[in-house]
């Protein structure tokens, strides 16, 4: 899984495999899903980050397992 957040295009973007992305689909205004050719989620962007919350902070990331 990577993490890739680009402050120039104020986005986040989360990779949850390597699988090839055959399709995308904008879920909602600026979510954007990958999909594989197994119709599996395999990325997740977030655009406009900064506009969804006042709270973020792109030099500070944190991974939490449970």
């Amino acid at each position: 899984m990577k993490l890739k957040v680009d402050k120039n295009a104020d986005a986040l973007y989360l990779r949850l495999d390597e699988s090839k992305i055959i399709d995308s689909e904008e879920v909602s205004p600026g979510i954007i899903v990958d999909f594989n050719d197994q119709n599996e989620i395999v990325g997740i962007e977030i655009l406009r980050l900064s506009h969804r919350s006042s709270k973020v902070n792109f030099q500070e990331l944190q991974f939490q397992t449970m």
